[in-house]
C-alpha cells in the first residue's frame, strides 16, 4: 500500500514517500524542504534536521505509525563535519530505544541540502 502525507513534502522523483508492505513501512528518503513552501529550508544542518525529521515523522504517521516504531534509519550527510550537530537534533526525536542505524557522508544530496534520512517501521 502506497502511503502518503500532504504534511511532508511530495515526491520530487518517480517514488513514494513509503509504502507498506505487511507490517512493514519503508519510508523514503527525506530531505528538508518545508512541504508549505516547497523550498528548502535556511538555518544550517540543525534547521534541516529538523525539518527532516518534522518530514519523517508526517510520513510515518500517517500510516498510523510512530517515530517508537522505527526501527532502521539510514542517514546521509553532505559534509561528516555535521555529524556532532547532525546527532544532537536526530536525538531529540528518539529519546528513548533509538533505532538501528548507518550514517554515511556522501559527495552530494538532492537539491543542495546537508541531511537526507530514510527509515523502516515495523509494528510489533
Amino acid at each position: 500500500m502506497i502511503v502518503s502525507s500532504s504534511s511532508a513534502p511530495a515526491a520530487i522523483g518517480p517514488y513514494s514517500q513509503a509504502v507498506l508492505a505487511g507490517g512493514t513501512l519503508y519510508v523514503s528518503g527525506q530531505i528538508a524542504i518545508d512541504p508549505a513552501t516547497g523550498n528548502v529550508v535556511e538555518g544550517g544542518i540543525e534547521a534541516e534536521t529538523e525539518q527532516v525529521m518534522k518530514n519523517l515523522r508526517a510520513i510515518v504517521e500517517a500510516a498510523g505509525f510512530t517515530l517508537a516504531d522505527v526501527v532502521k534509519t539510514t542517514c546521509l550527510l553532505a559534509d561528516i563535519n555535521d555529524f556532532g550537530a547532525f546527532n544532537e537534533v536526530y536525538g531529540r526525536h528518539f529519546t528513548s530505544n533509538p533505532p538501528a542505524r548507518a550514517c554515511f557522508a556522501v559527495k552530494a544530496l538532492p537539491k543542495g541540502v546537508r541531511v537526507e534520512v530514510d527509515a523502516v517501521a515495523v509494528k510489533f
